[in-house]
């Protein structure tokens, strides 16, 4: 019988070899030190091959490997050196438990609280929120509602789907000043902004523009209250950029309310770098539209070689793209998602707040610095955003950087500059940053 994938697929015509390679799956074990005791934040910091002589403050925009990600990453890698056909056909295509996208998927699920089924897995935010967009079933004259305090990709994302069809788009103010947010104030603002030919509301958990973090949960509200009213084929989704969000806060979005939401796990959750993922409810997968071909549903390339269209609705795994990846980043991911969840979710997100809280109170009391992260911390999350007055954003940062402090600024019209604290710092690093600002404030 000729080799292919579905013959491989329905018969596991490799499994004789393979087997010389299972199980497949490693564990990342620690060397010849002893296991990390990850209730000392001391401890969490060694994991990093972190520049010791300078304060990560920008962990956000890439992360750094944790040693067991590292680890995992690694012996991924040598198995795939040692037999690349075995091993990623084993892996990838063989439906049993050594699946690795199966793997992956409950991982994540397990970390988010929703089926694995619901999953996608994509390389970063930017490509999920472009499968989501793309994929919806846009017509003539329907309407993206998004607001003007979202990043680039996702405006893009919104602008190249709805050109392509004949529909539009539209941006909304969610506030008027950093002095004056209300969570219900942005909830009202996104339901009284939603039109008759609106099919979906795209939104940021956290903005990267400015650290403010959104209510999710009210603004599902406010959605769902629309669509009360409505038929399912007019139905307005929820769509959230959740990247900063994820990491930070409450890691089961499925309680947020929203209809589909797109991540990376490479910054705040310190996942392998070029992984991420789309969560989109059952009905919302059923509906859309693939972009990319998979390799990730047997159905499909089944019948492609019986030369005719997939005979069911779409479901998640028909999203997650296709081609050769590097495959040993994305099977590390469960190994990033168990050291935080060994470190403990609720634990992270105290210590993110309390170090970020203690830079906000820092900077509120400057005399001549802006801050426009909100100070409450349900209205906020890891980033805090600022100006010196009188000095750029980018000098700001240089001036730190000089200091080795390492800052951003943020990447939008109007600039900020902006500091990060995540499980790797300190109450003492937050002291020497703000003593750093402080002489130039």
């Amino acid at each position: 019988m000729p080799l292919t994938r579905r013959n491989f697929l329905i018969n596991g015509s490799l499994s004789f070899a393979a087997g010389a390679f299972s199980p497949l799956l490693v564990q990342a074990k620690a060397k010849e030190s002893a296991p990390a005791d990850l209730k000392d934040w001391d401890s969490v910091r060694r994991e990093f091959e972190l520049a010791p002589d300078y304060i990560h403050l920008a962990l956000f925009f890439l992360a750094s490997h944790p040693r067991p990600v590292r680890q995992a990453i690694e012996q991924y890698r040598a198995k795939i050196d040692a037999n690349p056909l075995v091993t990623v056909d084993n892996a990838m295509f063989e439906q049993t438990e050594e699946n690795m996208p199966l793997r992956v998927t409950r991982a994540i699920a397990n970390y988010i609280g929703c089926n694995a089924q619901d999953i996608a897995l994509t390389q970063n935010t930017t490509t999920g929120l472009a499968l989501l967009y793309h994929g919806l079933p846009l017509r003539e004259g329907d309407e993206i509602l998004t607001t003007t305090h979202d990043h680039y990709v996702h405006h893009e994302s919104i602008r190249l789907a709805t050109g392509r069809c004949g529909a539009t788009w539209r941006k909304v103010a969610l506030f008027d000043s950093y002095d004056s947010i209300s969570p219900d104030e942005i909830a009202e603002r996104v339901r009284k902004a939603i039109g008759p030919k609106t099919r979906a509301v795209g939104v940021t958990w956290v903005h990267s523009s400015s650290g403010v973090r959104l209510p999710i949960a009210r603004i599902a509200g406010a959605v769902a209250d629309v669509n009360r009213g409505r038929e399912e084929k007019d139905r307005v989704l929820l769509i959230v950029d959740g990247v900063h969000g994820l990491g930070v806060e409450d890691p089961k979005i499925t309680a947020l309310g929203c209809d589909a939401f797109a991540a990376g796990t490479h910054k705040w959750l310190f996942g392998p770098r070029g992984t991420g993922f789309v969560w989109a409810k059952p009905a919302v997968w059923q509906r859309m539209r693939p972009v990319i071909p998979s390799f990730t549903s047997p159905e499909i390339f089944a019948a492609w070689e019986e030369q005719h269209d997939p005979q069911t609705s779409p479901r998640a795994a028909w999203f997650s793209p296709g081609g050769f990846q590097a495959y040993e980043h994305f099977w590390a991911v469960p190994e990033a998602i168990r050291f935080h969840q060994n470190i403990g979710s609720t634990r992270i997100t105290s210590r993110i707040h309390e170090l970020n809280a203690q830079m906000k109170e820092g900077l509120a009391r400057m005399a001549n610095l802006q801050l426009y992260t909100p100070r409450d911390e349900n209205l906020s999350a890891g980033m805090v955003c600022f100006d010196v007055k009188g000095t750029k954003p980018e000098e700001v940062v240089k001036r730190l950087l000089a200091q080795r402090i390492v800052a951003s600024t943020t990447p939008y019209r109007v600039s900020y500059a902006r500091v990060a604290c995540s499980v790797v710092n300190t109450p003492q690093e937050v002291e020497s940053v703000l003593g750093a600002i402080r002489a130039m404030a």
